[in-house]
């Protein structure tokens, strides 16, 4: 567990589940359940609420024990349009409350995300989220929010993996409080985990290269989502307690870094251009 800036802990691993059918969630939740995960992120954008919700109805666990963050879309920024889309979001996931609600993207050309991350902290304080935070956000972004807002961002959920090793934001972050979650943490198309240098790491240790992708992920102090939804890859991401990386092992894969990021750049995301 990873202790927030207000307290509340979140598990270090989780299932992050983008892109991931309605059809097929239920058995992957089930999947992630049994493996023992119980951490679950989701968005309004992954189009899987209702289905997760309706899986999370199913199962037989406490609700204390899970911990679900889901995301607020680009389209619904603005303080009334947040409250709305986030009670939209509630009623999907057959939810009292969510464990944390970040802000997707900050589309800062349009100028909302200081009111729409007030409407979360409003909701925050009426205790139907646990954790707020944001998604995305560069140094700028996050200047900003602070000097404008009057609650911390619990977490800043970025495209982090070795090619893109945001180490500065993670330690601006860190400076204030923020966790760091690593989204896309074994990089977009797979071909990295052929990497000889990372096959040799994960030799050595009888792992998988995205079982020791992970592993730095979680030894640098990051919260880390893998998204899968094939049953033995869901089992092997999360089979990564049991074996430690050496500070060589750390830096040969910190040297994998670019500065090459494979996804959007959050200055150029605006609202209604992402469908």
């Amino acid at each position: 567990m990873v202790k927030l800036n207000n307290d509340v802990n979140i598990p270090e691993l989780g299932l992050g589940i983008y892109k991931i059918d309605e059809a097929d969630v239920e058995r992957v939740l089930n999947t992630a359940i049994e493996a023992g995960y119980r951490a679950i992120d989701t968005a309004w954008f992954y189009k899987n609420e209702k289905a997760l919700g309706q899986a999370l109805n199913e199962i037989n666990i406490d609700r204390e024990e899970l911990f679900i963050t889901t995301k607020l879309w680009n389209d619904f920024q603005g303080y009334e349009e947040t409250i709305k889309a986030f009670n939209d979001s509630l009623e999907s996931l057959q939810l009292t409350y969510i464990d944390m609600y970040l802000i997707h993207w900050p589309c800062p050309e349009d100028e909302l995300f200081i009111e729409t991350y007030k409407a979360m902290e409003q909701l925050y304080k009426e205790g139907k989220i646990k954790a707020i935070g944001v998604c995305n956000f560069k140094e700028h972004h996050l200047e900003k929010l602070l000097a404008e807002t009057e609650i911390v961002p619990a977490v800043n959920q970025v495209e982090f993996h070795p090619i893109f090793n945001q180490k500065d934001l993670q330690a601006y972050c860190e400076s204030k409080g923020i966790k760091i979650t690593a989204w896309s943490p074994l990089m977009r198309g797979g071909e990295w985990l052929n990497n000889p240098v990372l096959k040799e790491i994960a030799d050595k240790y009888n792992k998988t290269a995205a079982q020791v992708i992970i592993k730095w992920h979680l030894q640098q102090g990051r919260i880390v989502i893998p998204k899968s939804q094939n049953d033995q890859r869901i089992i092997e991401n999360f089979d990564v307690f049991n074996f430690e990386l050496t500070e060589e092992d750390l830096a040969e894969i910190d040297s994998f870094h670019t500065n090459e990021r494979q996804f959007r750049d959050p200055d150029e995301v605006k609202i209604g251009d992402m469908k």
